[in-house]
């Protein structure tokens, strides 16, 4: 892995801060560590060799700088990330539509995003399409078995799915049924940060389609200051055996396009996933306006959640952990109107710290700490609960500035 002195540079991407700054701007949590218990197993998070803007003008790697043609410019991001240490997306000429999933191919890359750099789908769920499904009665169906053969020949198990699927073949005649590749990114390699970059989907709806960013294998990765939205199957889900990851300062959201299914992170792809991965920090990070389920779904790992904010009214789970996870729930908000806010099925251990703050009680029951007591292989501060909401509405999301 290329090292880099990322001491020496002057220029950051800075916040405007309130006089308690919990925003160290630097890799911090699980992505920095290459052990779920040893403290001294250290890992030098880097990506490209620069993650702030301005680079440097000593900086010796591949930089690039994106800006948008109107078009689909998958292939254009493509081959940027194959041949560049650093990706900058300007937004100023608009945003970046994208086709298809693109696969970020290489270890060591930094991708971040200046002017309100927005990766965009190009495909989205359309007004005669939510017609269409509602019509005949897709809401009420069955999303667990009842399916049967599309047009194009594929199986379907679950009912609310086929038809769904089904309808928009027949409104596209997208017999090969493209629209389910509507996803930005999947990241499969080592030492990616990914900065200050606004995701934006076609709408979550029950097709078993990609994510918005996904993380297949990833390991040692920092995503910060991100905006997702409206993604197909989910906005950023981390499976595959992925470790060793950080998501700090990002927002999760969906707005009127998504129909169904918004479940939003999702860890470990079924019961199935290998043990001894996933380990994870999720760190003040917003849940926001449309969030239904997964917030996250947990299997398999050590999960910690600190300092994250949840004021979706219209959440039925917010943190599940369930079969094989292991985890640590400290100094979290959950605001007046989000009622079921937790629930565990088959967790190892669960570490419900005294700092989280409810307005209201949850409707799954109380929580409750199971298991040994979970510890974690790095240090870090709580931030009192009272003061998540209000900064974390402030700086989560691509809100870094020059």
């Amino acid at each position: 892995m290329k090292k880099y002195l990322l001491t020496v540079f002057i220029a950051f991407l800075t916040l405007t801060v309130t006089a308690t700054d919990y925003d160290s701007n630097k890799p911090f949590g699980f992505c920095t560590r290459s052990s779920r218990t040893d403290a001294n197993s250290t890992y030098s998070v880097t990506g490209g060799g620069c993650y702030t803007y301005p680079v440097p003008s000593d900086f010796t790697g591949k930089v690039v700088v994106l800006k948008s043609n109107g078009k689909d410019m998958k292939k254009d991001i493509q081959n940027a990330i194959k041949q560049h240490d650093v990706i900058i997306f300007d937004g100023s000429n608009g945003d970046f539509i994208v086709s298809s999933n693109i696969n970020v191919e290489g270890d060591n890359k930094t991708l971040l995003g200046i002017n309100n750099a927005r990766l965009c789908t190009q495909w989205h769920i359309t007004p005669e399409i939510i017609t269409a499904l509602n019509n005949a009665g897709v809401p009420h169906m069955n999303t667990h078995e009842g399916g049967g053969i599309l047009p194009n020949g594929q199986r379907v198990r679950e009912e609310a799915e086929f038809n769904t699927r089904k309808i928009i073949i027949e409104l596209t005649g997208d017999n090969n049924e493209n629209y389910r590749k509507s996803g930005i990114l999947r990241v499969t390699k080592e030492n990616i940060i990914i900065r200050n970059i606004t995701f934006v989907g076609p709408g979550s709806i029950d097709v078993g389609g990609n994510d918005l960013l996904s993380f297949n294998g990833a390991k040692h990765c920092w995503v910060d200051h991100c905006a997702f939205s409206d993604g197909m199957d989910g906005n950023f889900d981390i499976t595959v055996s992925s470790d060793f990851n950080t998501v700090s300062w990002c927002t999760f959201s969906y707005t009127e396009r998504s129909y169904m299914h918004q479940n939003t992170n999702l860890i470990g792809y079924s019961d199935r996933e290998p043990t001894g991965f996933l380990n994870t920090t999720f760190a003040f990070n917003w849940w926001g306006q449309g969030c239904v389920q997964r917030m996250p779904m947990i299997r398999v790992g050590k999960i910690h959640m600190l300092n994250n904010y949840f004021s979706s009214t219209t959440a039925t789970n917010c943190i599940n952990p369930r079969k094989n996870s292991e985890v640590l729930i400290e100094g979290n908000y959950f605001e007046k109107g989000v009622r079921r806010y937790f629930s565990q099925k088959d967790a190892i251990s669960v570490t419900w710290a005294d700092s989280n703050f409810a307005e209201e009680p949850n409707q799954s029951g109380t929580p409750i700490s199971v298991g040994t007591t979970i510890t974690i292989p790095y240090e870090y501060t709580v931030a009192p609960y009272a003061d998540v909401p209000a900064t974390v509405k402030k700086h989560a999301g691509a809100t870094l500035k020059k």
